[in-house]
């Protein structure tokens, strides 16, 4: 699921067939039947991220704060200036570990992404989403029956959230978090990435994506190539 992730992030960057509508094509089928969610969603939420990484209230990436975590340095501030203390921010680093990366794809993404289809009418995203359900389903319960079935889904996001929320996160949150300063664009994309080191199991845990400030100025770059 995690590498499905990667591959689907390739094909919704129009960064592997050369003519736009077949990354389309298969975007919708590797996220959709293969991963249960919509590329429409995917869609709204990275195109946001990509415009404005790290700007407050226009990446949706960084809408954390201030509900769960103050981030940035600048935020921060202005959280201890108006004394808005929804929750001890001062222990955030010790919490991150509970409700981050475990609950953000089981607790929070899991239901989101089927309110989303909904409420916007992709019915073709919807039904691409219940062909993996179906699938998974039907493959599944004649050897663990219903409880098993359900338990491995919840395991498979389990680890799956982990493993996303580690990788999305330490290229993007140790820069620059703030209000939208209408920066010109290279240099918006400059302060909120950052790589990590490159090495054959980073690469490929990664998805490629420990070059995130390649993967940002050059985003329709097929992801083999970042390193040169």
């Amino acid at each position: 699921q995690a590498q499905a992730g990667w591959l689907q992030h390739d094909f919704g960057h129009l960064s592997v067939f050369s003519k736009s509508r077949w990354n389309h094509w298969v975007h919708k089928f590797v996220i959709g039947h293969l991963k249960g969610a919509p590329a429409s969603w995917w869609n709204h939420l990275h195109f946001q991220h990509h415009a404005k990484p790290n700007c407050f209230r226009k990446d949706p990436d960084v809408n954390m704060h201030p509900l769960f975590f103050a981030l940035g340095k600048t935020l921060s501030v202005e959280l201890g200036v108006h004394k808005k203390k929804f929750m001890p921010y001062n222990h955030q680093h010790k919490y991150f570990f509970i409700i981050g990366p475990p609950a953000l794809v089981p607790l929070y993404f899991q239901w989101y992404i089927f309110y989303f289809a909904v409420q916007r009418k992709q019915w073709v995203d919807l039904a691409w989403m219940l062909s993996f359900y179906i699938r998974f389903f039907l493959t599944y319960l004649p050897f663990l029956g219903v409880k098993g079935t359900l338990g491995l889904h919840l395991l498979v996001r389990f680890i799956e959230s982990n493993w996303f929320v580690w990788v999305t996160q330490m290229n993007h949150i140790p820069m620059h978090i703030d209000y939208d300063k209408n920066v010109d664009w290279f240099s918006t994309q400059l302060q909120a990435t950052c790589n990590v080191h490159q090495s054959f199991f980073n690469d490929w845990f990664s998805g490629h994506l420990n070059f995130q400030i390649e993967h940002h100025l050059f985003p329709t770059m097929p992801r083999h190539n970042y390193w040169k």
